[in-house]
């Protein structure tokens, strides 16, 4: 690490990391790809600039200590060492996540019992304890998380620098069945290749992750500025006491300066559920990009693309958790019409879970990533209708 610098690490979905690490090129970082996420050394202004234009990353990581510890003795002698005030003042709520893997400290509650007294020792005050409805998706700014994670004896501590996960984008306040997170739908039109200035298409759109995401991508909207219809999201790095409001402001300013006006080209999304699609709509509304979007209650069979050629992209049942996949055979044989007889010159993206539906849409597809949507493996295979 060079003067001025920061060690931090990017943690992403297993199969996302690559992603992730082609963002931070993008924001001028040199990043590493690791296992679970993705390291660089990176200014202060690269970590506000990570949290606010990351969309494939689930949160952004400060690496704040590195040691080995056998023993509880050398925990506590570490512990007492790590620089814990520099994220985290007097009386805030502080969470400890304790991983522990192939290690002599097995025990994860009496590992986080011995870091929060260090913490106490190295402020000289009491810290606050965390609420009692935490979790990944109620964590936010209003408490410092830190990770440990223990594999073989060696032991990371990281402060987590942006709160609530980064897929929590704050607009899809409405949900239809079976919702995508915003950083998968993000992956899927990264990894598909779609540029942003080509038209693009899901027909099954739910609650409209993909065509907003598109949308946000399409006009360099950075996903953690906050819309006219949402209020300001509150990171951790703003309570951490040498935050730079100057120098975040100007990151803003920055990413502000970078948002244009319209999509380039258009965004259609359909669902044959009016529900869904008015969830579309609402959510569309929140995040700044209803007018970006042509929203309709359609069936498979009546969708009107935009002119092309353009991108096909889309999230369809699995079989394993909506229906049996015998009773989806018809739909992936539908989507394979549909590239075929009325998007010719067009590239299809499709997550799949199971290849044997894949099949039945009829065109040669290549993987280009794997990773997990609500706990089901799952592949996003690109292909076209010729």
């Amino acid at each position: 690490m060079t003067a001025g610098t920061l060690p931090l690490f990017a943690v992403a979905a297993p199969g996302l990391e690559a992603l992730v690490a082609e963002e931070l090129r993008a924001l001028g970082a040199a990043p590493a790809v690791e296992v679970g996420g993705v390291a660089w050394e990176g200014t202060a202004e690269q970590l506000y600039a990570a949290n606010l234009h990351l969309r494939t990353a689930s949160r952004v990581l400060l690496r704040l200590a590195e040691f080995r510890a056998r023993s509880f003795f050398e925990l506590e002698r570490h512990a007492r060492r790590v620089p814990w005030e520099r994220v985290v003042g007097a009386g805030r709520p502080v969470r400890i996540r304790v991983t522990s893997r192939k290690s002599k400290l097995y025990h994860e509650g009496a590992v986080e019992e011995r870091l929060r007294a260090a913490i106490e020792h190295r402020l000289g005050v009491p810290v606050g304890a965390p609420g009692e409805a935490g979790g990944e998706e109620a964590e936010g700014a209003a408490e410092q998380l830190f990770v440990v994670r223990f594999l073989h004896d060696h032991c990371t501590v990281s402060a987590d620098s942006s709160g609530a996960l980064l897929h929590l984008r704050g607009y899809r306040q409405a949900v239809a069945k079976a919702p995508l997170r915003e950083t998968l739908a993000a992956a899927m039109l990264l990894g598909s290749g779609w540029p942003g200035t080509v038209a693009l298409l899901d027909p099954m759109c739910g609650s409209g992750t993909i065509p907003i995401e598109a949308a946000l991508l399409a006009r360099g909207i950075a996903p953690g500025l906050a819309s006219p219809g949402l209020l300001p999201r509150a990171f951790a790095f703003q309570a951490w006491p040498d935050f730079d409001v100057g120098l975040w402001d100007r990151v803003v300013e920055r990413a502000r300066s970078l948002v244009l006006p319209a999509a380039p080209a258009p965004i259609h999304g359909s669902d044959r559920d009016a529900g869904a699609v008015e969830a579309a709509r609402a959510n569309a509304g929140r995040a700044g990009v209803l007018a970006d979007l042509t929203l309709a209650t359609r069936a498979l069979s009546a969708v009107e693309p935009p002119d092309g050629p353009g991108w096909l992209v889309v999230n369809p049942p699995y079989g394993v958790r909506v229906g049996e996949s015998a009773g989806l055979r018809n739909l992936y044989a539908a989507l394979g019409r549909l590239a075929r007889d009325r998007l010719p010159g067009w590239s299809l993206a499709l997550l799949s879970a199971d290849r044997r539906l894949e099949g039945q849409v009829g065109l040669p597809f290549h993987e280009v990533l794997r990773t997990r949507n609500g706990g089901i493996p799952v592949r996003l295979v690109v292909g076209g209708a010729g």
